[in-house]
């Protein structure tokens, strides 16, 4: 086994999803840490760097329990590239025989890098957070938005298939500044954008449903392929 994959920190494990990377049966593996404090955070339990993981040995245990029964695995959080050990990580669940995906809101565009030169990934869902110019309203942190930006180029130069997700949080996104995501969008050639609801404002109702589905088709003509989650 290689040393650096436990120093991983995994804080939660989700045996199955069929949600998290489409089309596809996969196990979730949840990281610890994240730099970035968005207020809206689904996982802000993972934010802190410290707290409870599991084994990566038992991990690893676990997975070699599911092949034969799992496409893949998807590593999210927190931020998975936040940790050095992510590579390796990757490196070791593949060579289980598994199919692996990224969630990541890009703020380690190096990390991602170095992931999608070694081809350790099949599939990554990236967060888009605000236009760029705003994503310090979001993360509270300056420059995180040219990080993202610099990880969606590394993205849409990759070869590798991926999508482009956005939580709809509406103190922040305005028409106007989905209109301005959607231009920074098309500035990489227009991915696949899923819009999905912000959780903390919005129970899963039909009307917010419907919502989702007209700001995506009013966004469409504006940057091709958009679509709502909820």
């Amino acid at each position: 086994m290689l040393r650096t994959t436990r120093q991983l920190p995994i804080g939660g494990l989700t045996p199955l999803t069929t949600v998290d990377w489409p089309d596809r049966l996969a196990a979730v593996l949840f990281t610890r840490g994240c730099p970035w404090a968005c207020p809206y955070c689904h996982n802000a339990d993972l934010r802190s760097a410290d707290g409870q993981c599991y084994d990566w040995e038992r991990v690893l245990g676990f997975l070699g329990t599911r092949r034969g029964l799992l496409d893949g695995v998807v590593l999210t959080g927190g931020e998975p590239c936040l940790h050095p050990a992510l590579p390796d990580a990757l490196a070791e669940i593949r060579a289980l025989g598994f199919g692996t995906a990224l969630h990541t809101g890009g703020a380690f565009p190096d990390r991602l890098a170095e992931i999608l030169e070694r081809g350790l990934v099949d599939w990554v869902g990236m967060d888009l957070k605000a236009p760029f110019a705003d994503y310090p309203l979001v993360t509270g942190k300056p420059g995180s938005g040219e990080r993202a930006r610099r990880s969606l180029f590394l993205l849409a130069g990759s070869g590798v298939d991926f999508e482009v997700r956005t939580t709809v949080w509406p103190e922040l996104l305005t028409a106007e500044r989905l209109d301005a995501m959607a231009t920074d969008l098309c500035s990489i050639g227009q991915p696949r954008w899923v819009l999905q609801p912000c959780l903390e404002h919005a129970k899963r109702t039909a009307a917010r449903t419907l919502k989702l589905h007209e700001m995506a088709e009013r966004l469409a003509p504006l940057a091709g392929r958009v679509e709502a989650r909820a």
